[in-house]
This record gives C-alpha cells, sequence and structure tokens, in this order.
C-alpha cells in the first residue's frame, strides 16, 4: 500500500458521534472502573488510578527459553517444535536472548523517573504477554500492594488483533483466572500511534536520514522513504478498529499507518524544502502463503526500487516501539541485506525506546485519564485521533478465534 493509497481512504474523526448499531449501546465494560464502565468513547471524568500497569509482549532472555517462549506464542495453534526451531535462529543468532524484556526495563525505569519528576504518585509494575515477568505476576503484585485501579499502557501503538484486542483479552484472562476480578480493575490507555510523544523520534529519524541522502547530492526522485511495521492476516486487518469507520481493506491498522506517514512527510518537506516520495511497507510475515497477509513485504519493495531510479533507501520501523527482534533481524539483517543485493544505500532510523519524548507522551496518556481530559484536548497529529479510550463494540475481531471477553472495551 502505497503513500498514494491515503488519498483514497476516508478518515472520520475518532472524536465523532458514536455510530456503532444500538445492539452495543449501553453494553457494560468488563473489569472497567467505574467511568469506563459504561463504554464512553472518551472517558471524561477523572479517575483515581492506584498504579500503571506496563503490559509487554515478552522474549527469551537465553538459548533455553527459545522454543518454550515460542510455544507460549503460539500457544493454541498445534505448531510443532520443528516449525518453531525455524523462527528460533532469529534468536539463537543473539545468543537466544530478546532484547525486549531488557527495553521494558529501562521503560519502566525511565517511566519512573519522569512520574517522580512530575510528582506523580503511582507505581509502575510490569508483566508480560509471553514470557516472565507475566502480567499475572504483575498484577497480583499489585493487588497485594493494595492498588486495585490500573491504568494499562501497552507496548504497541496501533489497533488490531495482536497490537491492541489480544493485550485486552489477557487482561480479562488473568483477572479471571488469578480470582482478582471482583476488586481489580483494568483500563488501558487510547492507541497513541498519533501522539505527538510517539511520532517525534520518526520524525527526526526520517529527516535526518533524508537530510544524509540530500547532502551526498541524491535528488529528492533518488531516495525511496520506507514505513515498515509488521503484516498481519487481511481478515484481521479489516477487522481492525470499528467497522463503522469504513476505513478501507486494510482496516485501522493501515489506516492509521498511513495517516502517521503522511503526517512524517509532511514534517520533513518543511524542513528540507523538497517531496520525497514513500511507501507504507510490511514485514515479518509468519502465516501460510494460502492466507492473504499485508502486502508488500518490504524485502520484495527494495528489491523493485533500482528499476524506479531510486539511489538510498531510509528505512522506518513505523510499527515498533523499540529495537526487539523483529527490528533487529528483518530490518538491521533482512532488510538491509535486501539494500545491499539491490545496489542501495541505506539507512534504518530510529524506534522511541526510552527517547524522554516519549515517555513523557505516555505518562501524558496516563494524566488524561487521571485528570478527565475532554478529547478536544487532547494531543493529536492525525484526522484519526484522538482515538478511543474505550473499544468499540467488535472491535479487532480474531476471526481464528472469535471473541473472548476482554477487558477496556464493550462487548464483544
Amino acid at each position: 500500500m502505497s503513500a498514494s493509497g491515503l488519498d483514497r481512504v476516508a478518515v472520520p474523526s475518532a472524536a465523532g458521534p458514536e455510530t456503532v448499531d444500538e445492539a452495543g449501546c449501553g453494553a457494560r465494560v468488563p473489569f472497567a472502573s467505574p467511568a469506563a464502565a459504561d463504554g464512553p468513547e472518551h472517558v471524561e471524568t477523572p479517575v483515581d488510578y492506584d498504579a500503571i500497569l506496563l503490559a509487554g509482549f515478552g522474549g527469551p532472555e537465553g538459548q533455553d527459553d527459545v522454543i518454550p517462549f515460542l510455544r507460549n506464542v503460539t500457544r493454541g495453534r498445534g505448531i510443532p517444535d520443528e516449525r518453531l526451531e525455524e523462527v528460533a535462529h532469529h534468536y539463537r543468532a543473539f545468543g537466544g536472548v530478546s532484547p525486549i524484556n531488557e527495553h521494558n526495563r529501562q521503560l519502566k525505569a525511565a517511566l519512573e523517573a519522569e512520574l517522580a519528576r512530575r510528582g506523580i504518585d503511582l507505581p509502575v509494575y510490569w508483566g508480560n504477554r509471553n514470557w516472565a515477568p507475566y502480567l499475572e505476576e504483575a498484577v497480583t503484585q499489585a493487588a497485594d500492594a493494595g492498588d486495585t485501579t490500573l491504568i494499562a499502557i501497552a507496548t504497541s501503538a496501533y489497533s488490531s488483533f495482536s497490537s491492541c484486542r489480544q493485550y485486552r483479552e489477557d487482561f480479562a484472562r488473568v483477572l479471571t483466572s488469578t480470582g482478582l476480578g471482583d476488586r481489580v480493575t483494568i483500563d488501558k490507555v487510547r492507541p497513541f500511534f498519533d501522539h505527538p510523544g510517539f511520532v517525534h523520534t520518526f520524525v527526526e529519524g526520517v529527516n535526518d536520514g533524508v537530510a544524509g541522502f540530500l547532502g551526498r547530492g541524491l535528488a529528492p526522485e533518488e531516495i525511496r522513504v520506507l514505513f515498515s511495521t509488521h503484516s498481519i492476516p487481511m481478515t484481521d486487518a479489516e477487522r481492525s478498529g470499528p467497522s463503522s469507520l469504513g476505513l478501507g481493506d486494510g482496516g485501522a491498522y493501515a489506516a492509521q499507518h498511513l495517516a502517521v506517514g503522511a503526517h512524517v512527510m509532511r514534517r520533513v518537506a518543511e524542513r528540507q524544502g523538497v517531496e520525497v516520495p514513500w511507501d507504507l511497507v510490511y514485514q515479518s510475515r509468519s502465516g501460510p502463503p494460502s492466507q492473504p497477509w499485508l502486502e508488500p513485504d518490504i524485502n520484495d519493495a527494495i528489491e523493485q526500487l533500482p528499476g524506479a531510479g531510486v539511489k538510498a533507501v531510509v528505512i522506518v520501523p513505523l510499527g515498533f516501539v523499540s529495537d526487539h527482534m523483529e527490528v533487529l533481524w528483518d530490518l538491521d539483517t533482512e532488510a538491509l541485506e535486501a539494500a545491499e543485493e539491490a545496489g542501495l544505500a541505506a539507512v534504518r532510523t530510529p524506534t522511541p525506546g526510552v527517547d524522554p519524548t516519549y515517555v513523557s507522551g505516555l505518562v501524558d496518556l496516563v494524566v488524561e485519564r487521571l485528570e478527565g481530559t475532554p478529547a478536544a484536548r487532547r494531543q493529536a497529529l492525525t484526522a484519526l485521533g484522538p482515538w478511543y479510550d474505550v473499544c468499540r463494540p467488535g472491535c479487532c475481531e480474531n476471526v481464528r478465534a472469535g471473541f473472548k471477553p476482554a477487558a477496556a472495551g464493550l462487548a464483544p
């Protein structure tokens, strides 16, 4: 899907009137704070949260962890260990250690420092979906400390099953399995794909990459910016976000990335005085060949660039908050190798990581909910935002598994 695709996408504001079917109206939100329990699009009532729940994906921290970790990621899909070993070599090439847990340790510490700097007295509990420390541990630890009204930050900025609803389902599962659902509530900050704190790093990185190539004498049309994100099945993409928004074949997932990419390139054009072509591409596909996934793949796109007169490529990990394995392997290894084979100069721009602007932005999202900030006063850089605090009915369905109970959203 290219930059030009944005012109064909209808982009109604998420802050506009509710348009869900009447069957969804009045449904209550499981495991929610009283302010969110009736499912408003934006919670504009202050909530006195006790703590922040930092929810991560998790990753192995040694060679012996790799296969058990991958079993957790693929649980319920019946994938044999021989198939998992085909993916395991990405981790084994780095000693079996994913950087994601260390990134989240750093992010937790950075959040705690920013909260302290602002005088906000909220502890941060960190738990993962797929590896230790697990969400069960974090939620139990919070409850034992008397912190029962939680606001969650998931380490993913966009709307889709795997990047939003699956976290919400895990919150519901954990509260049920631990027996804490009758006294612990978990709300979730809105998807922050277009919050200035998240977008800042990408603007700076793309600007630096483009400026570097222009400074080497390349013309704008000889440079291509590729915004890369994790591919997902088309059936999941089509169901990402509320269907009522009518955002096209790629659903909210593709529309959000396209909108952010367009914003980044406008800022870069303002600074550089020229417009550079760009595309949205995908990476890390893991499904069977027979299943349609979002395309084009970044390596296929890179292969085509020389034929279009391109001499340099700026690779932007737009879908990722930190340099975890799919950045280190799929971009820093495979995509950069593809660029070299194509005879292209290439640079990969940074992820937000623990950039102070990003960390401050995450705290801003918590403060929105602490203060009940009206939607009209919230920060958002695209016409799609500010996105919903409480996910709408049927949002981000997993077609293969159906709807499971999920916190922080209206049923189903």
